[in-house]
């Protein structure tokens, strides 16, 4: 793997070094930092004339993540590398994926085209919002899954009685298939969306009375849709509740949210970097560098990525 070289921004260094240990490789040398008036500076410290080039990089909030990616991408094609891969745990924007309402954008595509336009011949992602994102790409878009890592951790708990919640109609199939993998049962929560960040629970489909429940979604923000579907759960007689959710992009009131709700665990990936916020012991956080290290790899040597899309 002499010609694979893989960077970072400052979104997420952390994630990036778990990974180029996964593929024993040294991160590679850059400088990514700001001007004293704010803009964004990148040198590339190292010779990547015909390198296959991965840059790690979460693209949520603040901004200039998601711009440093693109100058990073930029200063990449002038230094000739071979192949730019833009190597993206979190794809941010992407809950922008269509048009609701009236005189809205679609940010998603509008990301898209950026990392498009900037040179990226490449994506690699997981756990989009919508799968509809892919098709917002003109470029090769390869989609995995944080499912395996979950579904690992909940087997080893050897759970009992277990049911798996979709907290809305949006993550059923994700839920669906978690239920399938797990062995457990499958109920959905119907909500009606009050105001863009908050919901109100409706109706419960599904038996959860006497069961250990696992919510599962592919975000978490603000928390109070999995707190009120916990409330109701437990209104319904659940016996535990759960939660595992790719995406930890905690607000500053999921701390209070998620700590009242009748919740016993919170379990989420790296994909993003970690917040400052205490539930109390229920915060559990896997890794998913090895499954992106797996797919970079796979990536490189031109093999298939099919067995890690399950």
């Amino acid at each position: 793997m002499d010609s694979l070289r893989v960077f970072t921004g400052n979104a997420h260094p952390e994630l990036a070094k778990r990974i180029c240990s996964y593929l024993g490789v040294d991160p590679g040398a850059a400088e990514v930092e700001a001007f004293p008036d704010g803009e964004i500076h990148v040198k590339i410290d190292e010779n990547v004339r015909g390198c296959d080039i991965f840059i790690v990089q979460p693209t949520g909030a603040p901004a200039e993540n998601l711009l440093e990616l693109l100058i990073m991408v930029d200063a990449m094609k002038r230094a000739s590398a071979r192949r730019v891969t833009a190597v993206i745990p979190y794809f941010g924007y992407a809950r922008q994926d269509r048009k609701d309402q009236p005189r809205v954008p679609i940010s998603s595509k509008l990301v898209a085209n950026l990392i498009t336009t900037a040179g990226a011949e490449r994506v690699l992602t997981m756990d989009l919002h919508s799968s509809q994102i892919q098709g917002f790409f003109d470029i090769p878009l390869d989609h995995l899954f944080a499912a395996p890592v979950l579904i690992e951790y909940f087997q080893s708990k050897e759970i009992t009685d277990l049911t798996v919640v979709a907290p809305d109609v949006g993550s059923l199939k994700m839920a669906r298939a978690y239920s399938k993998r797990l062995g457990a049962t499958l109920a959905l929560v119907d909500k009606r969306r009050t105001r863009a960040d908050q919901t109100e629970v409706m109706n419960l489909i599904g038996e959860v009375e006497g069961r250990n429940v696992v919510i599962f979604d592919d975000i978490i923000s603000t928390g109070s849709t999995i707190a009120r579907a916990a409330v109701e759960l437990k209104k319904r007689g659940a016996a535990s509740i759960r939660v595992g959710v790719t995406h930890a992009g905690f607000a500053p009131a999921a701390q209070e949210v998620l700590g009242q709700a009748p919740i016993e665990e919170v379990v989420v990936t790296d994909s993003l970097p970690p917040k400052d916020i205490d539930l109390g012991g229920k915060l559990r956080v896997l890794t998913v560098s090895g499954i992106l290290g797996e797919a970079i790899r796979r990536i490189h040597e031109e093999r298939s990525l099919s067995s890690l899309f399950v």
